[in-house]
């Protein structure tokens, strides 16, 4: 999916690693480091080697935590977040493209598999 997506709009190869770190820091808004490494479930030196790498490509920003100026907040940059919605854009139509060229009764099986489906996501995020 991600192969295709990439494919059709033209989009960069960004690993896996930060893909689900910006994801994260545009849920919340933003996190120290700690916090990214405790709720992503790597080792803070992963987080740190991780923004250096982002930081450079203009995908993450250190910003000083409002409440003690000497922490730092990560936050998803404007380009990150630009990639991140023209990901999901491209993603949801070759999706959309895809399934309609499947077979009305397949379609109708994923159709009613998606509350299952939730359900197994759900239980993986845990």
């Amino acid at each position: 999916m991600l192969r295709r997506t990439r494919s059709a709009e033209g989009l960069p190869d960004l690993p896996e690693a930060q893909i689900e770190l910006l994801r994260l820091l545009v849920a919340t808004g933003g996190l120290a480091p700690s916090r990214a490494a405790t709720e992503l479930k790597v080792a803070q030196s992963t987080i740190s080697n991780l923004v250096r790498t982002m930081s450079a490509a203009d995908l993450v920003e250190r910003r000083p935590l409002p409440s003690d100026g000497r922490g730092a907040l990560l936050v998803a940059s404007t380009r990150a977040r630009q990639l991140l919605d023209r990901y999901d854009r491209a993603s949801a139509t070759v999706l959309r493209d895809t399934m309609r060229e499947l077979p009305a009764a397949d379609r109708h099986a994923l159709q009613a598999a998606l509350p299952s489906l939730r359900l197994l996501l759900v239980a993986l995020s845990e």
